[in-house]
């Protein structure tokens, strides 16, 4: 993560000129950059997020990939009885036909 740079010589000036004595404006700079440096490590940065956010998304396809394979098997489970039923009712056909049972 880059480290946002602020120019602390600017801010004295800027709060010399706005009616702070030297003293008052150091110590609100100095202030002030403590606390913009405050946490700096524990941030997120974009690989941080994307790390976290990939394992979800993978999972989230995983499961959508899951729902549509299970549609899928029950249209071939489905087109298999139907062919099985239809072979077995050929068969019996073709057997009856044999035997003369029709």
């Amino acid at each position: 993560m880059s480290a946002a740079t602020f120019d602390t010589y600017a801010a004295v000036k800027t709060l010399r000129e706005a009616g702070a004595d030297e003293a008052m404006a150091e110590a609100i700079v100095n202030t002030a950059s403590a606390a913009a440096g405050a946490g700096h490590d524990e941030l997120a940065t974009k690989a941080d997020l994307r790390t976290a956010i990939e394992p979800l998304a993978t999972k989230a396809e995983l499961a959508e990939l899951r729902a549509a394979g299970r549609a899928d098997l029950e249209t071939l489970r489905s087109e298999l009885r139907w062919m099985l039923a239809f072979q077995a009712a050929l068969i019996l056909a073709i057997a009856a036909k044999l035997f003369g049972i029709v």
